[in-house]
């Protein structure tokens, strides 16, 4: 375990991609390698990139890699895929637009599969940005799939959201009511060379002026780009920067960042008690009995629940 360790602070390759394997598969070693490295962290800056599909996210990702390795940074970037329903694996593991970053010793790019686990994705990808952290990438970008549940709970997890849409594909901004536009602190429109841009962008406009706001509230930039040429990509990099240095005035930034980890923990322990309660409903003998009574309808969800928690001390 110590070598393992060693090796991921030193930047091995192996050792990084050995350790997130461990961390996917919920391995036995995962938990105290993380805890080794967790020390180390606290460096990296972690964005998240989301929108509706078609929105040209894994080709603003590749620019943006370009853009800040040209800076000398290293890049991580975790892909958060939805999963094959025959293998688990992620559908759109191959991120074929970034695969020319892929023989750059500076960049590391994995996908992660959702496996049908939202929980388990968000705390698999926090624990996998624990690895490059430690491992001493300073910028690490999480993409998703889509507009959803998943897009929000990985929204959580990072220092700075990218919501990205385009014109011309109807619904998008209506998809951006839905309880998704609070996550974001950055809109790009991308694509920006089609018709309906100026219509697309008046549109988020109006539904941001809606937004309760002071002198302190951060107002989200529009950005238009044109990712497949490179078009916007520098004004996309000042956005996030000017982001940063907002999140960097008055603690913004470690309070965010306080209540991320607040929320890890939170998740850790309600994974455990869902395994626990799992277990205690499948195997223990006394709650089958109570299970039995309860399709009977001869007590209620609440008793049940009640008499369980009550071995836990939880009145």
């Amino acid at each position: 375990m110590n070598q393992l360790v060693e090796k991921i602070r030193s930047g091995d390759i192996r050792a990084i991609a050995r350790a997130i394997s461990l961390i996917e598969n919920g391995d036995a070693g995962a938990v105290p390698l993380l805890k080794s490295l967790f020390p180390r962290t606290g460096n990296a800056y972690l964005l998240g990139i989301t929108g509706p599909p078609g929105g040209g996210k894994s080709t603003l990702v590749d620019k943006l890699i370009a853009h800040y390795r040209g800076r000398g940074d290293k890049m991580g970037v975790i892909a958060v895929d939805p999963s094959s329903p025959f293998t688990g694996g992620a559908l759109l593991g191959d991120r074929v637009r970034m695969q020319k970053h892929a023989t750059d010793p500076g960049v590391f790019i994995r996908s992660m599969a959702s496996r049908g686990h939202l929980g388990g994705l968000a705390a698999a990808a926090a624990d996998a940005a624990t690895v490059l952290d430690a491992a001493g990438y300073g910028i690490i970008m999480f993409e998703t799939v889509g507009i959803g549940q998943s897009e929000v709970e990985v929204a959580g997890m990072v220092d700075t959201t990218m919501l990205v849409t385009v014109p011309g594909m109807g619904d998008d901004v209506q998809v951006l009511k839905a309880g998704t536009m609070e996550i974001a602190d950055i809109f790009a429109v991308n694509k920006a060379d089609r018709d309906g841009v100026e219509k697309c962008v008046i549109e988020i406009e109006q539904l941001l002026s809606v937004r309760e706001m002071d002198q302190s509230t951060w107002l989200p930039p529009i950005v238009q780009t044109v990712a497949r040429d490179g078009q916007g990509i520098d004004q996309l990099a000042a956005a996030i920067a000017q982001h940063r240095g907002y999140l960097s005035e008055q603690g913004r930034l470690e309070r965010r960042r306080n209540q991320r980890l607040q929320r890890q923990v939170r998740a850790i322990i309600t994974g455990r008690l869902d395994q626990w309660a799992h277990a205690k409903l499948s195997r223990d003998v006394e709650a089958r009995e109570n299970l039995e009574d309860l399709y009977q309808r001869k007590t209620d969800p609440h008793t049940v629940a009640e008499a369980v928690l009550t071995e836990l001390g939880i009145e």
